[in-house]
């Protein structure tokens, strides 16, 4: 993995670059970000520039021996760790093969698409106690090219608190000239002690422009590219999903519809039956439905505020929002915005999905007449 394959991040690109020239790479790192804003290629990179035997002023060479054993996921000096099903392995090196094919087939993903990689019936992954004995062992070895050994593990905020708690003293004193990068999606899930023992390297969401040229390269028109990056809000995993599936796109365009149209007309049975339609998605369905349906909120107040002139959005959700649009104002636009945040926080938490869609509905009944 190169720098260069990574779309946008100049800024943290540089950093890293001018750590190593420096001399003076910290031994442990901690990337917070979102699994879309690339926060492991950018962690693949990095470690692909320590290794490379012929650094470029801005890049790795991907030409020299190491480079290659990086790239192919393979260099003896380098480590993973990510979650796995316990059921199924309680270590992460029976799963190595379809950690390299899930990175060469598509470096960016989450804990979602991993887990449906690795298991047909979708139980929750961990990085347990185990894993933290396997990576004390393997650390302990000398390194096998003289270098440095690094050891990246993945979705850190998985590791059970045994694992945690064992991995503190390698982390605060580790072996000569080892690194650990930790990547993780929500920093505040690990422990403080942990957190305390590595530098953050904060990674940003993507800005619109860069995200809508990532679509438009793919062969999607400009007005679609602009609607599908306003909804990914600055993610590139978000913005691959809503391109690759129109049909969902649509599901969640005619239910919102939907939703709003019963909720107007007050119409219970209406809401009982729409309640009963999205809860049958799936969990990551739900709550890209919630994302949907707080994208046309800020949609309708940019059609109300700006004369149309920062909306992003198809032909369809703007022939729809012509006439919805003045439904939502400064008088109900937290409300309901409120009211999705909370329904993303719960779905998150495996709130039951029926009787929160429930819910959802009697509150937008409220606040829709409230415009």
């Amino acid at each position: 993995m190169q720098f260069n394959s990574i779309p946008g991040q100049e800024e943290l690109k540089s950093h890293l670059i001018e750590e190593v020239k420096g001399g003076k790479i910290s031994h442990a790192q901690l990337f917070a970000g979102k699994s879309g804003h690339a926060t492991l290629p950018l962690a693949l990179a990095f470690i692909q520039y320590i290794f490379c035997e012929d650094k470029g002023e801005k890049d790795s060479c991907g030409k020299c021996a190491s480079c290659k054993k990086v790239d192919d996921l393979q260099h003896p000096d380098l480590h993973f760790s990510f979650p796995t099903v316990q059921t199924l392995s309680k270590i992460t090196n029976p799963l190595l093969p379809l950690w390299r094919t899930q990175i060469k087939e598509q470096p960016i993903f989450d804990l979602y698409h991993w887990t449906k990689r690795i298991d047909d019936k979708e139980r929750k992954p961990i990085i347990g106690t185990e894993e933290s004995l396997e990576i004390v062992k393997k650390l302990a070895l000398k390194s096998y090219e003289g270098g440095y050994k690094v050891m990246l593990i993945w979705m850190a905020e998985e590791m059970n608190p045994t694992c945690a708690n064992k991995l503190l003293k390698i982390l605060e004193e580790p072996p000569a000239k080892t690194l650990f990068l930790l990547v993780t999606d929500d920093p505040d899930k690990l422990l403080i002690t942990i957190r305390s023992r590595t530098q953050i390297l904060r990674v940003s969401s993507y800005p619109m422009d860069v995200i809508q040229q990532v679509v438009e390269n793919s062969g999607i028109t400009r007005q679609l590219a602009e609607s599908i990056a306003a909804r990914s809000n600055g993610n590139l995993i978000d913005a691959q999903q809503i391109m690759g599936d129109q049909s969902e796109a649509n599901l969640f365009r005619e239910l919102f519809i939907q939703l709003m149209r019963v909720c107007f007309k007050k119409d219970v049975n209406g809401m009982l039956d729409w309640s009963e339609q999205v809860s049958a998605l799936s969990r990551e369905g739900q709550k890209q439905f919630v994302q949907y349906a707080l994208h046309m909120v800020r949609q309708s107040l940019l059609k109300n505020y700006t004369q149309d002139m920062l909306t992003r959005v198809s032909q369809e959700e703007a022939a729809f929002l012509n006439n919805f649009a003045r439904f939502i104002s400064n008088n109900n636009a937290l409300d309901f915005m409120e009211i999705f945040n909370d329904a993303h926080y719960h779905l998150d938490r495996n709130a039951y999905g029926k009787l929160l869609f429930t819910q959802v509905c009697f509150q937008v009944m409220r606040f829709i007449h409230r415009a």
